[in-house]
C-alpha cells in the first residue's frame, strides 16, 4: 500500500521557518522524483520544488527560489522542505508526490500570519 506522510507544517509569523518531512512507503522511494506542491485556500495547486531521485538536481520556481530548500534522504525513504523567510503569500496546504506513479499524500497546513 502506498503510502506519503507528511508532516511539519503549522502556524509561523512573516519572516520565520519550518521544515516539512514526507515520509513514504509502499513504492520504490530512491527510483522516484520527488515533488513539493501548495495549494492556497481557493486557488490552484502550485509546484514549489522538485527534486531527482538522487537528490542531486532540484528546481524552484522564481515564487520561492532563495528561500525554500528540497532535500531527500533516500536511506530514510523520506523528502524534506526546508522553508525560510516565509511570507504570507507561503500559506497554503502542502503536498508531497512522487513520479512516476503520481502519489501523492494528504497534506499539511501552512500559515503565516502574524
Amino acid at each position: 500500500q502506498v503510502q506519503l506522510v507528511e508532516s511539519g507544517g503549522g502556524l509561523v509569523q512573516p519572516g520565520g521557518s519550518l521544515r516539512l518531512s514526507c515520509t513514504a512507503s509502499g513504492f520504490t522511494f530512491s527510483s522516484s522524483r520527488m515533488f513539493w506542491h501548495r495549494q492556497p485556500a481557493g486557488k490552484d495547486l502550485e509546484l514549489v520544488a522538485a527534486i531527482n531521485n538522487a537528490g542531486f538536481a532540484a528546481t524552484y520556481p522564481a515564487s520561492v527560489e532563495g528561500r525554500f530548500t528540497i532535500s531527500r534522504d533516500n536511506a530514510k525513504n523520506t523528502v524534506y522542505l526546508q522553508m525560510n523567510s516565509l511570507i504570507p503569500e507561503d500559506t497554503g496546504m502542502y503536498y508531497c508526490s512522487a513520479m512516476p506513479g503520481n502519489y501523492r499524500g494528504q497534506g499539511t497546513q501552512v500559515t503565516v500570519s502574524s
